[in-house]
């Protein structure tokens, strides 16, 4: 089943999905169809492996991923983490430009 599938399924359903989890097996086994947005704050240079505030939005059917780090999380922390499911591309937009700004 496809995760755009299986959020209208949920939706249907009557479950808010804006802080769902999707279920292990599905979240590695479908690529995103589109990455919209993507920025990572990195001041140590590009072969740090530590954790680094980002912010992401992906496309999976009609549904928009946005996730992230919250950049007030700091450098190397893996606290703050967050997503959001939603229809709606520019509020999965302004939901990861918030974070990361």
């Amino acid at each position: 089943m496809k995760i755009s599938d299986w959020l209208d399924k949920k939706e249907a359903e009557n479950i808010d999905l804006s802080q769902i989890t999707l279920p292990a097996n599905m979240s590695y086994d479908e690529d995103p169809d589109e990455t919209i947005f993507f920025k990572e704050i990195n001041p140590c240079g590009l072969f740090c492996t530590e954790n680094h505030p980002f912010a992401t939005v992906e496309r999976f059917g009609h549904w928009y991923l946005a996730r992230g780090q919250d950049k007030k999380a700091g450098i190397h922390s893996s606290e703050m983490m967050w997503r959001h499911f939603t229809k709606d591309k520019y509020i999965a937009l302004r939901k990861a430009k918030m974070s990361i700004e």
